[in-house]
């Protein structure tokens, strides 16, 4: 990239290293939380007016009961027996970040798909930040083009990029490469 750059890392660049621990105790206990499906006293973790940021087809929740109401509680409607497993947690300060699967039985409608009982995975990412012991920012990302792949449905209607990797289609190269 020429010329001027875009600024990088603002949000975590000031961040006090002296909380990593207290970050720590405070994400480890929120996913203990989630593994026994806690929802009605979850907030021991999560501040009143948290913010939950997901990527498309997940939304954004704004405050515990928008989380609890709009993505606990459906999440655990369409998929029971869940278990929740990070493969990787980073910590530094207020910050944390994971990412690793659920493996859960879809039990319950989920994106118009009645319930198979199929056992699937759902692949995540979570970036966390934590002010005086209880999440206020959540950015989520969670695979959901892969568990409705697993229920049946190509979101991407053959399209997807998988089918370079597997040498079924070409891929597209700019015309001027760098």
């Amino acid at each position: 990239m020429k010329g001027s750059r875009p600024e990088q890392a603002a949000l975590s660049r000031d961040t006090d290293m002296s909380k990593t621990e207290e970050t720590r105790r405070v994400i480890e206990g929120m996913v203990d939380g989630l593994n026994d499906h806690r929802i009605a006293d979850i907030g021991e973790f999560f501040s009143e007016g948290f913010r939950w940021m997901g990527n498309t087809g997940c939304g954004s929740k704004t405050g515990l009961q928008e989380f609890q109401n709009n993505w606990q509680k459906p999440f655990q409607a369409a998929f029971s027996d869940k278990t929740c497993v990070d493969e990787a947690r980073l910590y530094m300060g207020e910050w944390a970040a994971a990412f690793g699967r659920q493996e859960a039985t879809h039990s319950g409608t989920f994106m118009g798909i009645k319930p198979t009982g199929k056992r699937v995975e759902i692949r995540y990412m979570d970036f966390w930040k934590v002010v005086d012991g209880k999440i206020v920012d959540n950015w989520v990302m969670v695979d959901f083009p892969h568990v409705l792949a697993q229920l049946g449905k190509d979101v991407f209607e053959g399209e997807g990029w998988e089918a370079f990797d597997r040498g079924a289609r070409v891929p597209p190269a700019p015309e001027k490469a760098a």
